[in-house]
């Protein structure tokens, strides 16, 4: 009894350890940003677009369990009056079991134009995002204390900052950031004095709008890739979107399908087997009259999960401050 009680402890400590470990990202990275957010992941979108835009998301995982994963966040961004440049703040909430973080970005960006008039796209923008995030870890929930484990609300602090930058050219657009680029030695300290470091990220997005002259609609293959520099870890999602333009504004739907290029590996009875992180993300929204509102549904793919509940996420949105669409082009993140 002793030794199961020690195992358990074991047990306990570290999945502490590696969920503080894991914690140290900042805003996770679902498939939000595929509801016109992509400045949820990029701080060089801020103020990119011809309407200033407030966004709320909300994500619930596995409904029914308690405890489950929650994410709530909050974004607002545009440009300062008629000037190249935008600023942008994004506010958020993530629970995941005794795990919880919250914290702010503020952001500026600057956008310089190539074009040769004011019809033609060709815009190149640098975005700088700092944050300040609070990770809590709260061990007074736990039903068994044992003398290794505290039994109290654990915390830390910490800053850092995401940049990056995105290319518009008429129907084509990519979009690089480092996000957590500071290893922040010395800065990320606890009560008790302890550091943490914050996994660095790279993000890298490309895609193109595809439409016919004339028609109301249109289509957006994109594709993102994610590289954590800590763990080594990535993975890519593959992307699809249609828009139909209407007269109070415009219909979407798309998938996403995410894969990660790291598998895990688990005994099936009959031996060991292994498998990769994969996500199915199916995607609709409108836009009524500057309103925005947009619901996905993720779907886990492996045949070891937790839970088969899904991912449930809505976003709500408002443009306002609206200007006259400048550019020809199928570009539904600036027009």
């Amino acid at each position: 009894m002793r030794g199961l009680k020690i195992k358990t402890s074991i047990i306990a400590v570290m999945a502490i350890v590696t969920q503080f470990a894991i914690a140290q990202e900042g805003l996770p990275i679902y498939s939000d940003y595929l509801t016109d957010n992509y400045y949820l992941i990029h701080p060089s979108m801020a103020g990119v677009s011809n309407c200033n835009k407030i966004r709320l998301t909300g994500r619930q995982q596995w409904f029914g369990d308690e405890d489950a994963p929650s994410l709530q966040t909050m974004s607002i961004n545009g440009r300062i009056g008629e000037t190249s440049s935008g600023v942008g703040a994004i506010f958020f909430n993530d629970k995941n079991g005794y795990h919880s973080q919250s914290g702010a970005y503020l952001t500026y960006a600057h956008h310089l134009m190539f074009s040769r008039n004011t019809i033609d796209l060709n815009m190149l923008s640098f975005g700088l995002s700092a944050g300040l995030i609070q990770y809590k870890l709260d061990e007074t929930a736990f039903r068994e204390f044992d003398p290794i484990i505290a039994g109290v609300e654990q915390s830390a602090s910490d800053f850092n900052v995401d940049f990056g930058f995105s290319y518009h050219f008429i129907d084509f657009y990519a979009h690089a950031t480092v996000k957590n680029a500071l290893k922040n030695n010395g800065v990320n300290i606890n009560e008790q004095g302890v550091s943490y470091d914050n996994p660095r990220m790279f993000l890298l997005s490309i895609g193109n709008v595809f439409s016919k002259i004339g028609s109301d609609w249109s289509y957006e293959p994109s594709l993102m890739y994610a590289y954590k520099d800590a763990t080594i870890e990535s993975f890519i999602d593959v992307n699809f979107k249609a828009y139909r333009a209407l007269d109070f504004g415009e219909l979407f739907a798309g998938i996403s399908y995410r894969r990660s290029f790291d598998g895990a590996q688990f005994t099936d009875g009959t031996g060991v087997s292994s498998q990769k992180l994969q996500y199915f993300t199916p995607i609709v929204g409108m836009e009524y009259n500057n309103f925005v509102f947009a619901y996905t549904y993720s779907y886990q793919a492996n045949s070891v999960v937790f839970n088969n509940g899904g991912y449930h996420q809505i976003t709500l949105g408002y443009n306002f401050g609206c200007k006259k669409e400048k550019y020809d082009c199928n570009c539904p993140s600036v027009n």
